[in-house]
C-alpha cells in the first residue's frame, strides 16, 4: 500500500467498512468498493492490492493492539514474584479487562468487523486466541499456587477450556452489542465478580 492522499484513503476505509459490514469478507467485492468511490480499478490497486491486504489496513492495527493488551498483562503478572501473585490477581485481571473494553469502544466499527465480519482472515480466531493465552497463564498460576502450598484440585483441561471460552465470549458479546459504555462498564464489573468467585472455588481457594 502506498501513503496517498489522506482524504482518499479515509474514502477508501469507509466505503471498504460499509462492505464488509453489509456482507462479511467473505462476500465482500473489490469491484463494489471501486464502483461506489467512482474511482479507476488501476488508482484503486495504487492503494491495495488486494481485499486482504484492505481488510488487514483497516482493523490490523487494533487487532494486534488489543491482544498485545491482554499478552503484556499476562506476562507482567508472571513476572511477579510468587508470593504476591494470589494477593494482586484480581487486581491484573481487572485492569486489563478495562482497558480492553476502552480500547475496543474507542474502535468499535473495527472491532464489530473483528468479531462479526472476519471470517476467512486471520481475524476471526480473536477468542481463541485468548482462550490460548488465557490457558497458559491459568496453568502457570495452578503451579505458583502449588509452589506456595495451596493445593489445587485437578481441573479437567475440557473443562478449563469451556469456562475460559465462555468468559471470553461473555465480555466480547458487549461490543457486539453495543451496550452502551456506562452499562458495559457496570456489565463487566459483575462479570468479573461472578467468574473470579467461580475460579476461586474451583481452585480450591475459597
Amino acid at each position: 500500500m502506498k501513503t496517498g492522499n489522506s482524504t482518499t484513503l479515509y474514502r477508501i476505509h469507509e466505503a471498504a467498512k460499509a462492505e464488509f459490514m453489509e456482507k462479511g469478507y467473505e462476500k465482500a467485492s473489490l469491484r463494489n468498493i471501486v464502483r461506489s468511490l467512482g474511482m479507476t480499478t488501476g488508482a484503486f490497486y495504487g492503494y491495495y492490492k488486494s481485499k486482504e491486504e484492505l481488510f488487514e489496513a483497516i482493523v490490523g492495527e487494533h487487532y494486534d493492539y488489543f491482544l498485545n493488551i491482554f499478552k503484556e498483562a499476562q506476562e507482567d503478572f508472571a513476572a511477579l514474584p510468587y508470593n504476591e501473585q494470589p494477593e494482586v490477581m484480581g487486581q491484573f485481571s481487572g485492569r486489563c479487562m478495562y482497558e480492553m473494553l476502552y480500547y475496543s469502544y474507542g474502535h468499535l466499527e473495527e472491532f464489530k468487523l473483528i468479531l462479526n465480519r472476519s471470517e476467512g482472515t486471520r481475524f476471526s480466531g480473536l477468542i481463541e486466541e485468548m482462550v490460548r493465552i488465557e490457558e497458559e497463564g491459568t496453568d502457570r498460576y495452578i503451579s505458583v499456587l502449588k509452589e506456595l502450598g495451596r493445593p489445587v484440585p485437578d481441573i479437567d483441561k475440557r473443562l478449563e477450556h469451556i469456562l475460559i471460552t465462555g468468559m471470553f465470549s461473555t465480555f466480547l458479546e458487549l461490543i457486539v452489542h453495543e451496550m452502551p459504555l456506562e452499562e458495559a462498564e457496570v456489565y463487566l464489573k459483575q462479570m468479573r465478580a461472578f467468574y473470579t468467585a467461580g475460579w476461586m472455588k474451583i481452585m480450591g481457594q475459597q
